[in-house]
């Protein structure tokens, strides 16, 4: 997290420490358990146990998990806007990885966050957006050749910096993209020991 002092120097301090701070909490916000939540389900303890769109779509049907998917991206693109009106670029970026973290790595359960995948995409739609579609499209080409939605997040977040850096993003804005890569690939543990075992569920199937 080193480059976001960098990334916050065009605001002022107490500005921008206000603005992080509530980025961080905004991420915090329970998206997936309030959409699951008509159903009767917790999708912290179903399924894979991660408060994330496609868990939530697989325990507790489609239009919980499209709720899900829409909140979480509004998370990241709210926060990194507020950052981009309130101090510029920079600003909105280090709100956005602020976000990214607040829905990784809650207060109240820290390893227990979602994976981030939802929440980086609104940040980068607001701040990159040709990145956004660059990544969204290794996304999706990525998940419909091996059906595998964690395999397509993980290609998607890898591309979203190096497409960013090669629209030319400041080094510091491609840095923060950089971790929120690196947070999404580390909460994708369990799916990359599935998928180098062959036991990672595909689209259609079961959880």
């Amino acid at each position: 997290m080193s480059v976001l002092p960098a990334v916050v120097a065009s605001a002022s301090p107490g500005v921008a420490a206000a603005c992080v701070a509530g980025a961080y909490l905004l991420g915090t916000f329970p998206t997936a358990r309030l959409a699951s939540r008509r159903r009767g389900v917790d999708p912290t303890v179903a399924g894979s146990r991660n408060p994330g769109a496609t868990n939530v779509y697989r325990t507790a049907g489609r239009r919980a998990g499209v709720l899900t998917l829409v909140g979480d991206v509004a998370k990241g693109a709210a926060a990194a806007g507020l950052g981009w009106a309130v101090g510029g670029h920079g600003l909105g970026v280090a709100c956005g990885v602020a976000a990214v973290v607040g829905h990784v790595a809650p207060p109240t359960r820290p390893s227990r966050g979602g994976k981030g995948v939802a929440t980086v995409a609104g940040m980068a739609l607001v701040l990159f957006p040709l990145a956004a579609l660059v990544s969204g499209a290794a996304f999706a080409v990525v998940t419909a050749v091996t059906r595998t939605v964690s395999l397509g997040s993980i290609a998607a977040a890898v591309v979203l910096p190096v497409a960013a850096g090669a629209l030319g993003a400041p080094g510091r804005e491609v840095a923060a993209l950089a971790v929120c890569a690196v947070l999404v690939i580390v909460r994708h543990r369990a799916n990359i020991g599935r998928l180098w075992r062959g036991d990672e569920p595909h689209l259609g199937a079961a959880a």
